[in-house]
C-alpha cells in the first residue's frame, strides 16, 4: 500500500476541493478512480498547491512509500519529488518554445496571445510512446471535445516534435499534453504539459482506459501501451 498525494491548483480543506474550482475538482476524482482501481487498500490524500508553497503540508521525507501526483504546474523549485525537474522544465515557456523554433523551425506562441487550443495526449511509458486522440477547445469556458479531427500529414510532424521533446527534457513515466494550435496548416507550438491537464477530462467518458487511468498505469510502472 502506498500514500498518493494529489495536488491540485485549488483552495483545499480537509481534503475537499474548492467548489470554485470544478475542473481541479473533476481531475482530482478521475485520478483518485484510477488509483482504487488499481488498489482499493492505497490511501490518497488531495492537497492544494498552496499548502506545499506555505510549507504547511507536514510530509515525512523518508517515507519511500509516498507518490507525488501533481496535477499543477505552479510548484516552489525547492520541491522534491521524482518529476521535479520535468516540472521544471516544462514551466520554463521560454526555453522550449526556443529550443523548439531552433530544433523544427516552428512558430510558438508569446507571452498569452493566441494561446494553443489544441492537445494531442502523449502517453509515455518510459520506453515508448503512444498517442491518443487529439483534444480540441469547445465554444464554451472549460469545455474540451475529443476525438478532434486534423489532416492525417500533420499527425507524423506532431508525433515527432512530441517524442523529440520528451527526449529533450529526459521526460519519466507519464501521460503529457503537447499544446499548439493550427494557422494555416501550420504548427504554432505552444507548449508542453508533464500530466493530465485540464483538456484531459474530455476523455473520462469518451475511451476506456481513459488519460487517467494511463496517468496512474505510468506513474505505478504499470503502463503496457495497450
Amino acid at each position: 500500500m502506498s500514500k498518493v498525494i494529489i495536488i491540485v491548483n485549488a483552495q483545499v480543506d480537509n481534503g475537499k476541493i474548492s467548489p470554485k474550482a470544478p475542473i481541479a475538482e473533476k481531475m482530482a476524482v478521475a485520478l483518485s478512480k484510477s488509483i482504487i482501481k488499481s488498489n482499493p487498500c492505497h490511501e490518497i490524500k488531495i492537497v492544494g498547491g498552496a499548502q506545499i508553497w506555505s510549507k504547511s503540508l507536514q510530509i515525512d521525507d523518508s517515507d519511500q512509500d509516498i507518490v507525488y501526483c501533481p496535477l499543477t504546474i505552479k510548484l516552489p523549485d525547492w520541491f522534491n519529488f521524482p518529476a521535479q525537474q520535468v516540472y521544471c522544465a516544462c514551466r520554463d515557456l521560454e526555453k522550449r518554445r526556443k529550443w523548439v523554433q531552433q530544433n523544427f523551425n516552428y512558430k510558438t506562441t508569446h507571452d498569452d496571445l493566441s494561446l494553443g487550443d489544441l492537445w494531442l495526449p502523449i502517453i509515455f511509458n518510459g520506453e515508448n510512446c503512444t498517442y491518443s486522440d487529439f483534444i480540441g477547445e469547445g465554444v464554451l469556458p472549460n469545455y474540451y471535445q475529443q476525438p478532434y479531427d486534423l489532416p492525417s500529414e500533420i499527425h507524423h510532424s506532431l508525433y515527432t516534435l512530441a517524442q523529440d521533446l520528451l527526449l529533450s527534457i529526459q521526460a519519466i513515466p507519464s501521460v503529457y499534453l503537447l499544446q499548439f494550435k493550427m494557422l494555416d496548416n501550420n504548427i504554432i507550438f505552444d507548449r508542453l504539459w508533464p500530466f493530465p491537464a485540464c483538456p484531459a477530462i474530455a476523455s473520462i467518458h469518451e475511451q476506456k482506459p481513459d488519460l487517467f487511468d494511463y496517468h496512474w498505469d505510468c506513474l505505478s510502472n504499470k503502463s503496457t501501451l495497450n
